[in-house]
């Protein structure tokens, strides 16, 4: 069943789901629109005259208002369809909707179908009718495309409001012959029935469900045009080529991937393209990892667990050198320091030690001779003073 938000009783009150914000049936977030001309004088004469109408799950499609309504974002409306007639919810109107259609190339000729009148309260209620028969009619189709043995999956039901006509959302791999299924489909349930091939990001989008960042998904919240996603897009963000890493709740790669991608090659236009591991005097150093955005690059000698991060414009440096047949002595620089032989060291230190021996010696020797020349002013000296008498 779709969100009972915009359902108003007899006396004209919103009724809602109750659920502030986290609806239970999956309908309030389905492909809402932020109308930001909304409060802006417009001229009412040159209004644009087509609105766009949202259904269940997010569908949406354009309609004329020839009879120039008065109508407001989320007001349900009546529209003409080939069958009948339909209930639907405004989602976008004024010059947004010029450029919608202008956006999915939609031509602004008769083909538009028309805008009847506002919806009344029976028109709702009839409606909330119909949406009861999706679920048990989901459920026997099932049984009966399983009894057929039909290579397709069933993914969702809608009913027209007037119960004329019901359309079948399904996914195949393959071409599917289902002319005997619509013939037992249409005696099943009394309505015109019409199969309707979507993808399986379109059958995800309709069903809805949680990403693995915490959020609804993109594709049932606000993604209407699905855009092709390479495995390069992945390859270009350094991220791992996991396959349940990278595929969505769909099976196929993950949306998200194109978001950034644009951001990532802009970098890369900085970043060097290694192709083969750096040649130096201490050997080969193959690239084990790259900052993008950081502009560092990583690189491990064969025979190392050591990793050395060197900027983008060092590595560029040593793909030059290369280029011309030379090597650096290391990683980190062309020319590895002098450095002085360990024998010198050990001779330097030699003659130190000679030269603080000699020292030691001629001191030595110095104060020997001092010692056997005795003062004549001093105690035991055998020189007597010339006025000094003999006794």
């Amino acid at each position: 069943m779709g969100c009972a938000c915009g359902t108003k009783n007899k006396d004209g009150k919103v009724l809602g789901c109750n659920n502030n914000g986290a609806c239970g049936t999956g309908g309030c977030n389905k492909m809402n629109v932020f109308d930001w001309l909304s409060n802006m004088d417009m001229p009412a004469t040159d209004r644009f005259d087509v609105a766009e109408v949202r259904f269940k799950n997010g569908r949406k499609d354009f309609y004329r208002n020839t009879e120039k309504f008065s109508l407001h974002t989320g007001d349900a409306i009546v529209v003409e369809t080939q069958t009948g007639h339909h209930v639907g919810h405004i989602s976008l109107q004024g010059e947004l909707v010029r450029l919608q259609m202008q956006k999915k190339k939609v031509a602004n000729d008769e083909a538009i179908r028309k805008i009847y009148r506002l919806a009344h309260a029976k028109d709702l209620e009839k409606m909330e009718e119909v949406k009861k028969r999706e679920l048990p009619s989901l459920y026997r189709a099932r049984e009966i495309i399983r009894d057929q043995k039909l290579g397709m999956k069933l993914s969702d039901v809608e009913y027209q409001a007037d119960n004329t006509k019901a359309i079948f959302y399904y996914s195949a791999d393959d071409r599917v012959d289902f002319r005997e299924l619509i013939k037992l489909l249409a005696t099943e349930f009394k309505v015109r029935v019409e199969m309707r091939q979507i993808s399986l990001r379109q059958e995800a989008g309709r069903l809805g469900g949680i990403g693995v960042c915490g959020r609804e998904l993109c594709c049932s919240t606000w993604l209407g045009d699905f855009k092709n996603v390479a495995t390069s897009a992945a390859r270009y963000q350094n991220l791992s080529l996991n396959p349940s890493k990278l595929s969505g709740q769909c099976g196929r790669l993950k949306c998200c991937l194109n978001y950034e991608l644009e951001t990532y090659l802009e970098a890369l236009k900085f970043i060097p393209e290694v192709e083969k591991p750096l040649l130096t005097e201490k050997g080969e150093a193959k690239l084990q990892k790259t900052d993008i955005f950081r502009k560092l690059m990583w690189f491990a000698y064969k025979d190392e667990n050591n990793w050395y991060a060197l900027s983008a414009e060092r590595v560029s440096e040593i793909l030059e050198l290369n280029k011309q047949g030379k090597k650096p002595a290391t990683l980190e620089m062309n020319e590895e320091e002098v450095k002085i032989p360990i024998a010198t060291l050990n001779s330097d230190l030699a003659n130190l030690d000679r030269k603080f021996k000699n020292q030691g010696r001629n001191k030595n020797r110095k104060n020997k001779g001092n010692q056997g020349q005795r003062h004549p002013n001093r105690p035991g000296s055998n020189h007597r003073h010339p006025n000094q008498r003999k006794k």
